[in-house]
């Protein structure tokens, strides 16, 4: 009986210290440390957010930033909207989300987040980013493509280049440009007719081949994606006659987007509104 108890006794302890091994483990779990662009911030509870950031060691996360609604918090601007940051977190096997420890400003783009139409743009591309990236995958590319473009919506004041632009690459790094010189069920070339474009179709269509609703793109248009795939952002000027053509390579961009993310881009709408 007493040899019992000691057993049950010994085995309690064991487990009990164990438990506690674990957690001294836990509070003593480095904080990681990355280089991060802010994608979305959402309330949570009273006085927390939470906090998307593609880290450009980590991928794409979800954190906990505490105290961050707070009046005076120790977080300050460093997680509006495409803030460029170094961050450290905490992350833990069991949970998904996980726990910012401290952001530090590397750069600001507080023109952009502070004008109404500019940050229309920047919310666009954060939506796209969000959408498109899967999470904890490195993705390097499109990391310096979203730094790019904020920056120059920043530079230009103006959002329209910088966004096209962006939603274009996005397109490309994800393997679903389709074909600018045919059309993707017939076969015909476009030469100088327009091509056809929705979201609900993957490619480019004649005008034979069309459907109701499809919105046109240009030879215009279908040349400036030429341009676009063989410079960078930052050496691109563009005369005031290319806006139209601008506008349509963007809404083929975005439609490809809505198609292979099978979701609507909640932000496209306010575009046309700016």
């Amino acid at each position: 009986m007493v040899r019992n108890l000691i057993r049950v006794c010994v085995a309690q302890t064991v487990v009990v210290a164990d438990v506690e091994a674990r957690s001294a483990r836990r509070q003593d779990m480095p904080a990681r440390e990355t280089e991060a662009i802010i994608l979305k911030t959402f309330p949570l509870g009273e006085a927390d957010r939470l906090v998307s950031f593609l880290g450009r060691s980590s991928g794409r996360l979800r954190g906990v930033a505490s105290g961050a609604r707070r009046l005076k918090n120790r977080y300050g601007s460093t997680l509006e909207i495409l803030s460029h940051v170094q961050l450290w977190y905490i992350e833990r096997e069991t949970r998904d989300l996980v726990r910012i420890q401290q952001c530090e400003l590397l750069e600001s783009f507080h023109k952009a987040q502070s004008d109404y139409g500019l940050s229309t743009g920047l919310a666009a591309i954060s939506e796209i980013a969000e959408r498109v990236l899967p999470e904890q995958e490195v993705a390097d590319p499109m990391f310096r493509l979203l730094l790019l473009a904020a920056r120059e919506v920043e530079r230009r004041a103006c959002w329209q280049l910088p966004l096209t632009y962006f939603a274009f690459w996005t397109v490309r790094l994800g393997g679903w440009l389709p074909s600018f010189e045919r059309c993707a069920i017939c076969g015909v070339a476009f030469g100088e007719r327009p091509a056809f474009h929705h979201s609900h179709s993957p490619g480019l269509l004649c005008e034979y081949c069309r459907k109701p609703g499809m919105r046109p793109l240009d030879k215009s248009g279908r040349e400036l994606a030429e341009v676009f795939a063989t410079r960078k952002l930052d050496e691109i000027e563009l005369p005031d006659k290319a806006t139209k053509s601008l506008s349509e390579l963007r809404e083929a961009a975005l439609s490809w987007i809505e198609f292979h993310t099978e979701r609507k881009l909640q932000t496209r709408e306010f575009l046309e509104l700016t």
